[in-house]
């Protein structure tokens, strides 16, 4: 019986050392069976996080949809210098608005009124060829065919009367042959008179080709004055704002151009995403934007995936990144909030963060 009582007593104290052990343990901060589920969990998660698609990460830069429009003379460098700049820096400008006026449109203009000139004479000559003649002219010259056949009607009746009379000796033959030369001029001359009526009447083809072949010319001539004197002066290609003018009226035309301009009513973040990252991506994929200075994060929305593999071109801070690393340019859509709040910061650096 006693040595039943001493095998219970140690039990109990082995029971109650394990519990102190246990409770000690928790009190300290270790738990040996949550330590194990605690474990098991991460574990799991790290396996759930491979079968999970990553996101992609790149620098970026804000930058108009539109792109910058970089405007230059339209003429190349012939005349370098700026006669009027119509618009100032901020200002918004439809397609087709005159910009900046260039130092020789004067010239030009000056030239294209004497094609117009040209054009308008050419014309006349045409309408003047296919008009034949006057009605006046016309008119007088059916009247002189009618004297002219008069005249040859009175010379060949004393033509006849005078050869009939050298016979019986009344009549000379000198006189008779007058009369039958009087005859055949007047004949003559009213074939003349009946010929130019039909030239008044009717005009020649081959002068109506020549008149039209002037004129065509001729608006040739115009067409290649205007299109010099538009050189001369710049137009807005599309609607948008002014975003920096390079050159002032009076100023030469530099290396810069003359003004940069883009539409900022949809905003855009091109980011350099390295080639090893591109299976990841997809159009339509969602992105934040992170922005240096601003604490909230910008959506954003994959549009287009470049279509060529070039350099990097952004500065890493990487000491241990591959120097000759090669990206691909990626262009995301801002949403409003982003498109109101970077809509100046064209070409400010960005971070973007695409979702899988």
């Amino acid at each position: 019986m006693t040595g039943r009582l001493l095998l219970l007593l140690a039990a109990a104290l082995l029971t109650l050392a394990g519990a102190a052990v246990t409770r000690w343990g928790r009190d300290a901060g270790f738990d040996p069976l949550s330590a194990s589920a605690r474990a098991a969990a991460t574990a799991s998660a790290g396996a759930a996080a491979q079968r999970e698609p990553v996101g992609v990460g790149a620098l970026g830069r804000v930058e108009p949809a539109s792109r910058v429009r970089k405007l230059n003379q339209p003429g190349g460098f012939a005349v370098s210098r700026v006669q009027q700049m119509l618009v100032a820096e901020g200002d918004r400008v439809a397609p087709g608005q005159l910009l900046a006026v260039l130092a020789d449109a004067a010239q030009k203009d000056a030239a294209v009124g004497q094609a117009e000139a040209a054009v308008a004479e050419a014309r006349a000559t045409l309408e003047k060829t296919r008009a034949a003649g006057r009605p006046s002219e016309i008119a007088a010259q059916r009247a002189r065919i009618e004297n002219l056949a008069l005249q040859e009607g009175i010379s060949r009746r004393d033509a006849e009367r005078a050869e009939r009379l050298v016979p019986s000796g009344a009549g000379a033959a000198a006189v008779a042959d007058r009369n039958r030369v009087a005859a055949a001029r007047a004949a003559a001359e009213r074939a003349e008179a009946e010929a130019v009526l039909e030239t008044l009447s009717r005009p020649r083809p081959e002068d109506v080709a020549l008149a039209e072949a002037r004129l065509r010319s001729a608006e040739a001539q115009l067409a290649r004055a205007r299109a010099d004197a538009a050189l001369s002066r710049v137009t807005a290609p599309i609607a948008g704002t002014i975003l920096k003018i390079h050159t002032r009226a009076g100023d030469q035309v530099g290396t810069d151009g003359l003004l940069d301009m883009a539409d900022l009513d949809a905003m855009d973040v091109v980011a350099d995403v390295y080639e090893t990252d591109l299976a990841r991506l997809r159009p339509g994929a969602p992105a934040e934007i992170v922005v240096p200075g601003e604490s909230r994060r910008f959506t954003a929305t994959v549009r287009e995936i470049g279509w060529l593999v070039r350099r990097t071109t952004q500065a890493g801070t990487d000491p241990v990144a591959a120097v000759d690393a090669r990206t691909v340019e990626v262009r995301l859509t801002l949403g409003e909030d982003g498109r109101q709040a970077l809509q100046r910061r064209t070409n400010m650096q960005v971070q973007v963060a695409i979702r899988p």
